[in-house]
């Protein structure tokens, strides 16, 4: 079910677009261990608000809604315009629930899917974002945030340790807090025949209080798209690593979509640091569709036992992982439809399906 209206307030012209779908096959899809007793259970869909003129100054406010099966978000957020050649400004509040099944889920089926450990994380946070004046290829990001963490189980009740009776936060208690000040640095360069992509990100916990986490977390992601004749090779690297103090959700989860294909999500290891390479040349067959095949490989650096509780260890992830694959690129006036057929180490088959619209 979807509906788009727009309502006109004064001026103004508000946005209303919401889109709900009821799992009709939702009690074969969920887990044996999940609640399904509401029927709100079984709905997933989006609502969305956006409202151009709040007070009559341009100022714009987005309400954004996601609810799944087993996850929700709710952002909101406000934005003052300010000239183009100063910083812009937007004040954000966020609450999501989603399962923390990087870390603490179980890899089944030779590492070709990861289970429920049993751990969700309930995320609030609020605060301030400001967007540098683009320059030439380069732009960047800086945004001051305060975030509780939440850790409960799937009946939702907060919980400070895995089902193995190990901590889940760093604190030890019911949730953790922290300030965080985060620096994004974007660079994107691209010509007729190539794109070259560099993305940089760093977190400093600052502790106000006492029993607040302070850590320093950094992350890469560098691309390269080169097109050799009718082919396209592209290629990325993507690297990071965290000290100072860290709780287990915290660290680098490495498998699955997005990450190294033919294993499930951080089915390959979690630890303090990681590093991801993925490879693809794409051909097309024809004016709507492209072939592809892929080779991605990736590692934890041994660093999975310096994460609190050795969660990698205790659900035997192997710290290191290669998958390699081929699959289908439909594109449409909808959007492009991908399917990928990989194969891991242990020679175990998966299929992703993903679709992504026009615009999205």
């Amino acid at each position: 079910m979807g509906a788009q209206k727009s309502i006109h307030a004064g001026n103004a012209k508000i946005d209303f677009n919401v889109d709900f779908t009821h799992k009709l096959c939702a009690a074969l899809m969920l887990h044996s261990s999940r609640n399904t007793d509401s029927p709100l259970s079984l709905v997933i869909g989006s609502l969305c608000i956006k409202h151009p003129n709040l007070f009559g100054k341009s100022e714009k406010l987005d309400v954004l809604w996601d609810k799944g099966l087993y996850d929700s978000n709710v952002l909101i957020a406000y934005r003052k315009p300010r000239p183009e050649w100063l910083s812009q400004q937007s004040f954000s509040i966020q609450h999501s629930v989603s399962p923390e099944i990087g870390v603490h889920g179980v890899p089944v089926d030779n590492y070709s899917r990861s289970g429920s450990g049993g751990v969700n994380l309930c995320r609030f946070s609020a605060g301030l974002d400001l967007s540098e004046p683009a320059s030439s290829n380069w732009s960047s990001k800086t945004s001051v945030k305060f975030e509780h963490v939440r850790p409960i189980n799937d009946d939702g009740r907060s919980i400070s340790r895995d089902l193995h009776g190990f901590p889940v936060t760093c604190s030890g208690g019911y949730h953790d807090s922290m300030v965080v000040i985060k620096q994004e640095s974007r660079f994107a360069k691209a010509s007729e025949h190539s794109f070259t992509r560099f993305n940089l990100q760093i977190e400093q916990g600052i502790p106000l209080l006492s029993k607040w986490l302070i850590f320093n977390r950094f992350k890469f992601v560098a691309s390269k798209g080169i097109r050799l004749g009718p082919a396209f090779l592209l290629t990325s690297f993507t690297g990071g690593s965290i000290v100072g103090d860290i709780a287990p959700y915290q660290a680098f989860a490495i498998g699955g979509l997005g990450s190294v294909r033919g294993y499930g999500e951080g089915a390959v290891g979690c630890g303090r640091s990681c590093v991801v390479a993925n490879t693809e040349v794409t051909l097309p067959l024809n004016r709507t569709i492209e072939g592809a095949v892929f080779l991605d490989c990736g590692s934890d650096l041994g660093s999975g036992r310096y994460v609190p509780g050795n969660p990698a260890l205790r659900h035997g992830k192997p710290g290191s992982g290669v998958g390699v694959g081929y699959g289908l690129r439909f594109k449409s006036s909808l959007g492009h439809f991908q399917v990928d057929y990989a194969v891991n180490a242990f020679q175990q088959r998966t299929v992703y399906v993903g679709f992504n619209s026009i615009g999205s």
